[in-house]
């Protein structure tokens, strides 16, 4: 399978999202703040056109 940059940026972010949620549920509150600094980082992605993520990805090798 050849990924690129978006979709494995959503893969990372959808699974942050959900392991955060869990970490939040089963083992600490404090853990919901990193859910919050995922979906925070998403949203000045949108507004920036940049991601922290996409440039690590990028020198992993991914392209896009």
């Amino acid at each position: 399978m050849n990924a690129n940059v978006d979709t494995a940026l959503r893969g990372i972010a959808g699974t942050f999202i959900l392991a955060s949620l869990a970490l939040g549920h089963f083992v600490h509150p404090y853990w919901y703040l990193f859910t919050a600094f995922v979906g925070l980082n998403l949203l000045q992605s949108a507004f920036t056109g940049w991601c922290p993520m996409m440039t690590i990805l990028r020198k992993l090798g991914l392209r896009g």
